[in-house]
């Protein structure tokens, strides 16, 4: 059992990543200032450590693993690629959204996903080592996927800087990520040590991302909040359900279809939100994004309470 109370309060700090990420939500609609200097390079730099915090807690045998046991990963990141992107533009269209939503609710749909599946997949009882290596595996895709998905279905109408998007991709994802394997594989005390604190300091700064760019915006979203809700719910109803019902008829494995449904369910939202805003010229592009954070959090943890009580049966 681990002693260190500072570890302990990290840790019940990480499992209560919906609860931040609500109140952070609703504060910034009632004191936006509170959050709203959290802006510009602030948001590049926060999605940046957390990513270092995701990497920290791999070593290179994570990665050997993925190749042990290639199918259920493969499977989950093919999901990842073709569910969400496909399911992002579908729901655009299908609910005609504005042209600002419609090309947001794409970029996070194009996102690999996010550092908090692995903290759902721990609560549901989910497989976490295959949660880890999906994760690892279409954060490491996403440098090619995320800008080319988001190129190939936005279409040629909309302003964007393409090499800006595979830049962020490589600068905000990448880069921290490989840092912190390297940190975890040669100097594994410092690694230790931050570990003891940065799942905390991850859910601490995707709560500001997310409330920053809510209060920020806060007037254009109430104008659409309705329509914009319900697509960015359907967009990871879509993932939840179908990386599960797929999952679990190809691979037959309740608990390995409920961790890759979670996976799928659940997108790196604070990368969404960076790419959009530093790549598209209107504001309002983010917005999808941050939502999207609060949304797959609040779906995630409703399922992994309800998967929690319930054991797989084989």
């Amino acid at each position: 059992m681990n002693s260190n109370p500072l570890q302990k309060i990290g840790e019940i700090g990480t499992l209560l990543f919906p609860v931040w990420v609500s109140i952070g939500a609703a504060l910034s609609f009632f004191q936006p200032q509170w959050f709203t200097w959290f802006r510009g390079p602030w948001i590049t730099y926060g999605l940046g450590i957390t990513m270092l915090g995701m990497g920290i807690t791999l070593l290179p045998r994570d990665f050997r693993e993925v190749f042990r046991t290639p199918l259920p990963v493969l499977a989950g990141v093919i999901l990842q690629y073709t569910v969400m992107p496909i399911s992002g533009w579908a729901i655009g269209i299908l609910l005609e959204l504005p042209p600002q939503f419609a090309t947001g609710l794409i970029v996070v749909s194009c996102c690999p996903g996010g550092v908090a599946s692995n903290v759902i997949t721990y609560l549901a009882k989910g497989d976490l080592a295959l949660s880890v290596s999906m994760t690892a595996s279409s954060t490491l895709l996403s440098v090619l996927m995320t800008p080319t998905l988001t190129l190939l279905l936005i279409g040629k109408g909309v302003e964007t800087s393409i090499g800006g998007l595979f830049f962020d991709t490589f600068q905000v994802v990448i880069l921290p990520v490989a840092l912190g394997v390297v940190l975890n594989g040669y100097f594994p005390k410092t690694a230790k040590r931050i570990q003891s604190f940065s799942p905390l300091a991850a859910v601490l700064l995707i709560t500001m991302i997310v409330s920053s760019i809510l209060g920020a915006s806060k007037d254009k979203i109430l104008q659409s909040a309705g329509i914009l809700l319900v697509a960015v719910v359907c967009l990871h109803a879509s993932g939840f359900f179908f990386g599960y019902i797929v999952s679990r008829i190809f691979l037959r494995k309740t608990k390995i279809a409920r961790t890759i449904s979670i996976e799928v369910g659940m997108q790196n939202s604070g990368l969404g939100v960076v790419l959009s805003r530093n790549n598209f010229p209107d504001p309002l592009v983010a917005i999808p994004a941050a939502v999207s954070s609060l949304v797959h959090s609040l779906i995630g943890s409703i399922l992994a309470a309800f998967w929690r009580k319930s054991e797989p049966i084989d």
